[in-house]
């Protein structure tokens, strides 16, 4: 078994799993409980040796998903934009395996959840997925040949920050027009805000009342997709793949998101990158992140034993 944990700013998950990608024991607990004044990583190890502890399990070693910027060569965080703190420069390879005496390899969230899905969810057996994931911001992963591309330090995949309108937003990574600013489901919000003039708005209330045939709601929800659409066409000439892959909690709502941004995707990106290309909604969810550490872990594993 690999124990696989998946490091996120307010709890931590983790599992048994096997090499097939299935989950067989979990395990929660927060890792802000005392405001973060515990290192998360010192609340990971010691929640991990419990867990352990308590399924009585052997287990050949651990595969990390952590949030914030991971070198997944090393398997440290090396950035995180100062929201967490007493995170930024953990050392999650080096301090788990003194700590589990066995091999530890870590990446970032997203890569991890892109990852997942080629192992055991939407994208099974894929080898070229580009994954959208759609929430408070907007995250990803590459999957390129079946492996993740991390590119030089094992954080690419950074999908919600190149420019989509150079005189966009001030977006918090400190540049302007960033895909982020435009396609996260709180640009939805903000835009259902500025149509209506009403304060209490969220995603919920957007795809409710477009449910219902709202006219402004439907127009706020088309003007949405379209960014999203034109910066997936973009992602989709640059890195040719199969299937795009789009994640979050609005990616449930088939009908009014998945239908109309894969058609509009595909009208949009050049005739040849539209052939066989499949825009789909991921499935695994909250487990998307545990089941691509697994994944990871195997493929570094076989890595260093063919290198």
């Amino acid at each position: 078994m690999i124990l696989s944990i998946d490091i996120g700013g307010t709890a931590v998950k983790m599992g048994l799993v096997d090499h097939e990608g299935a989950i067989h024991a979990r395990h929660e607990a927060s890792v802000c409980f005392d405001h973060y004044q515990t290192p998360i990583l010192t609340t990971v190890i010691r929640e991990a040796q419990a867990f352990l502890a308590r399924e009585s399990a052997q287990i050949e070693g651990i595969g990390v998903s952590a949030t914030g910027q991971v070198d997944d060569r090393a398997g440290a965080v090396i950035g995180t934009n100062g929201k967490i703190p007493h995170y930024e420069g953990a050392q999650i390879k080096r301090d788990m395996e003194a700590a589990f005496g066995v091999p530890v390899f870590a990446l970032n969230d997203a890569n991890a959840a892109a990852l997942g899905e080629c192992f055991a969810g939407r994208a099974k057996g894929v080898q070229n997925v580009l994954m959208v994931t759609l929430g408070t911001g907007v995250g990803g992963g590459i999957v390129l040949g079946g492996r993740i591309f991390g590119g030089t330090r094992g954080i690419a995949g950074e999908l919600g920050h190149f420019t989509l309108y150079q005189d966009g937003p001030l977006c918090p990574c400190g540049k302007r027009g960033c895909f982020e600013s435009y396609a996260a489901t709180t640009a939805l919000v903000r835009r259902a805000k500025e149509a209506t003039g009403e304060a209490d708005m969220n995603g919920r209330i957007v795809f409710s009342r477009a449910a219902d045939g709202d006219q402004a709601m439907l127009a706020v929800l088309s003007a949405w997709i379209d960014d999203i659409a034109a910066g997936i066409s973009g992602l989709v000439h640059i890195f040719n793949p199969q299937m795009v892959l789009i994640g979050g909690g609005v990616s449930a709502q088939e009908a009014l998101l998945i239908a109309p941004l894969r058609e509009r995707v595909l009208r949009s990106v050049m005739p040849r990158f539209a052939e066989g290309l499949q825009l789909e909604a991921a499935t695994l969810g909250n487990d998307a992140g545990m089941i691509g550490a697994a994944r990871f872990y195997l493929d570094c594993v076989r890595q260093e034993g063919t290198a």
